[in-house]
């Protein structure tokens, strides 16, 4: 099991745009049109099941929102961050 970040490890590491919410990290990605964003999000999808950690992904009109934790270890790992940085790449 993943070894949990600290509050201040999280800080420290998290990619910009994305945010430090209790057990999770959150980005919300805007784009242009509903396909767009679906588009991302599949693009997204891949990268998590290759990595075999899934994220909360929720796709509105506009904009698609990543929740990103680690549950067998109860919050933010290093897994996380590093798939962040990796989601941010898709854009």
């Amino acid at each position: 099991m993943a070894d949990l970040l600290t509050d201040e490890e999280i800080e420290g590491s998290l990619p910009e745009q994305w945010e430090h919410d209790d057990d999770e990290i959150v980005r919300i990605y805007e784009f242009d049109g509903y396909l767009d964003g679906v588009g991302f999000a599949a693009g997204v999808g891949g990268i998590a099941q290759d990595a075999f950690h899934h994220p909360e992904i929720t796709i509105r009109y506009q904009e698609v929102e990543i929740r990103l934790t680690s549950h067998e270890a109860g919050g933010i790992t290093e897994m996380d961050i590093s798939l962040a940085e990796r989601f941010d790449d898709v854009v």
